[in-house]
């Protein structure tokens, strides 16, 4: 193995941890992410939902 000053394996030791890091940090986002989608999807469905009820009872009453 090659005598490197101790700094060397220091700034080795902080890029690894940097990237860990960032890969982790990045799967938590995603995560989140998917969950903010999954609920503003719910939102939706729900406004549709009650759109399309409001729309058959309105035909109802014409008949």
């Amino acid at each position: 193995m090659i005598l490197l000053p101790w700094w060397v394996y220091l700034c080795i030791l902080g890029i690894l941890y940097s990237g860990y890091m960032a890969f982790s940090t990045t799967r938590k986002e995603k995560i989140v992410e998917e969950a903010y989608i999954e609920k503003e999807g719910n939102v939706y469905i729900e406004r549709m939902l009650k759109e399309r009820e409001i729309r058959r009872k309105n035909q109802d009453d014409e008949m």
